[in-house]
C-alpha cells in the first residue's frame, strides 16, 4: 500500500510538470537587426511595425548600438517628427514598434489561466518630449474578440506640468489611468521593468509591475492589483508590444527621438510552475508550515527575506492562488481539502516547490 501511495503522488507531480518557457530578445551588434528580432519573435515572418515605408532614405528605423553604461549592445528605436507616420496607413500618429502575433511561437502568446512575466530595460533621453495626447512605450493587446481595439495595458508618457509616466488600463473598451508619476526620474536613465500578469477574468486576474533604476536599484514606479480583469472578451490570445507610438497632435511640441531597449524577456511561469528538480525534500518547517495545513500557512524569515511571491497549484496543475509575500501568514481557508503544490519565487533565487496537504482540523 505504501508503494502504491508513493507511485500515485509521483504520478501527480509528473502529470503537473511543465517546463518553464523563457524567450529572450538580446541585441548582438550592428547589422541584420530586423532579422534578429524576427528570428526570436516570429521566425520566417515580420513582427516589425516601422515607418520605413515613408522614410526609406533614412534606412531601418531600428538598429543596434553599444551602450557604455550597460556594457553591451542595445536596440535603438528611431522616430522623426517628419516624414514618419504609422505604416503609411495613419498620418496623425507615428509608430515604430515590435510585437508578437499569431505567427509567433505559442510560448510568446498569453492565454487564459496563464501566468506570464515580462522583463526589459529601456531608456529615454534627458530631453525627451512627450505628446499632449499619447506617447506609448509598451502595450499588452488582445488579438480577436470584440475588445481587441483597446489595449489591456499601456505604458505612456504625456506632456504636462510636469510630464507624466502613466499606467493605463482598459477593463473593456474604456481606458483609465491606474497610476501616474513624474516622468523626470525616467529621463536619461536606464530603467528595468518587471511586469507579472495572471491572464484571467475577475476575480482571478492579477497584475503587478515594478520599475527600478539600473544605476542604483531604486524603485521609481510600482503597482499591484490582486483581483482585476486581465482578459478581453472572446480573445484568441494577448500579446506584448514595445517601441514608440505617439500622436502627432501639436507636433510642434515634439522632436526626433531615440528610445533604447535591451534584454526583452517573456517567460511563462504559470500553468503550472512545477518541476521534480525543484521539489524541496528538507524539513518543511524551515520553509513553510504546517504540513498538513488548515486555515493559514506560516512563512519563515528565510522566505520573507529572499522571496517575494507565493503560488499554489492544485493536484491537476491549475493555479488557484497567487500573492506577494508581505507577511509571515498566508490565509488559505478557502482551499478545499486535498493535495497542493506551494511554490515560492524570487528575483535572484531558485524557486522552491513544496508538496503539501490541506486538511481541515
Amino acid at each position: 500500500m505504501r508503494v502504491f501511495k508513493t507511485l500515485v503522488l509521483l504520478f501527480l507531480v509528473i502529470q503537473t510538470t511543465v517546463t518553464v518557457s523563457q524567450t529572450i530578445l538580446r541585441a548582438d551588434g550592428p547589422g541584420d537587426t530586423y532579422e534578429l528580432i524576427n528570428s526570436v519573435f516570429a521566425p520566417g515572418y515580420n513582427v516589425i511595425e516601422s515607418p520605413d515605408c515613408s522614410h526609406d532614405s533614412f534606412g531601418r528605423h531600428i538598429d543596434e548600438i553599444f551602450d557604455s553604461e550597460l556594457n553591451f549592445y542595445v536596440f535603438r528605436f528611431h522616430i522623426h517628427t517628419t516624414p514618419d507616420n504609422d505604416r503609411c496607413i495613419n498620418f496623425d500618429r507615428q509608430r515604430n514598434e515590435i510585437k508578437t502575433y499569431d505567427k509567433s511561437p505559442d510560448s510568446l502568446l498569453a492565454v487564459k489561466d496563464e501566468l506570464v512575466e515580462y522583463k526589459w530595460k529601456f531608456k529615454i533621453d534627458d530631453g525627451f518630449q512627450s505628446s499632449t495626447s499619447f506617447t506609448h512605450i509598451h502595450q499588452i493587446k488582445a488579438v480577436g474578440g470584440t475588445e481587441d481595439a483597446m489595449p489591456l495595458i499601456t505604458f505612456t508618457t504625456r506632456k504636462g506640468s510636469p510630464d507624466k509616466f502613466e499606467l493605463r488600463y482598459s477593463k473593456n473598451l474604456t481606458q483609465i489611468t491606474l497610476k501616474e508619476v513624474d516622468l523626470s526620474p525616467f529621463k536619461g536613465e536606464w530603467v528595468e521593468v518587471k511586469e507579472t500578469i495572471l491572464f484571467d477574468e475577475l476575480p482571478a486576474g492579477k497584475y503587478a509591475v515594478i520599475i527600478t533604476k539600473v544605476s542604483d536599484g531604486s524603485t521609481i514606479f510600482e503597482y499591484n492589483n490582486e483581483s482585476m480583469r486581465m482578459w478581453k472578451t472572446d480573445a484568441d490570445f494577448l500579446r506584448p508590444k514595445w517601441g514608440i507610438y505617439r500622436s502627432l497632435n501639436n507636433s510642434i511640441n515634439l522632436r526626433d527621438e531615440q528610445v533604447l531597449f535591451a534584454d526583452i524577456q517573456i517567460e511563462e511561469i504559470g500553468d503550472p510552475i512545477l518541476g521534480l528538480e525543484d521539489l524541496h525534500t528538507g524539513p518543511l518547517d524551515t520553509i513553510i508550515a504546517p504540513n498538513p495545513f488548515d486555515k493559514e500557512l506560516i512563512i519563515t524569515d528565510f522566505i520573507t527575506t529572499d522571496y517575494d511571491k507565493v503560488l499554489i497549484y492544485n493536484s491537476s496543475g491549475k493555479l488557484v492562488f497567487m500573492e506577494n509575500i508581505t507577511s509571515e501568514k498566508i490565509e488559505v481557508d478557502f482551499l478545499k481539502d486535498g493535495l497542493y503544490f506551494v511554490v515560492v519565487t524570487g528575483s535572484n533565487v531558485p524557486r522552491i516547490t513544496l508538496k503539501m496537504i490541506k486538511r481541515r482540523q
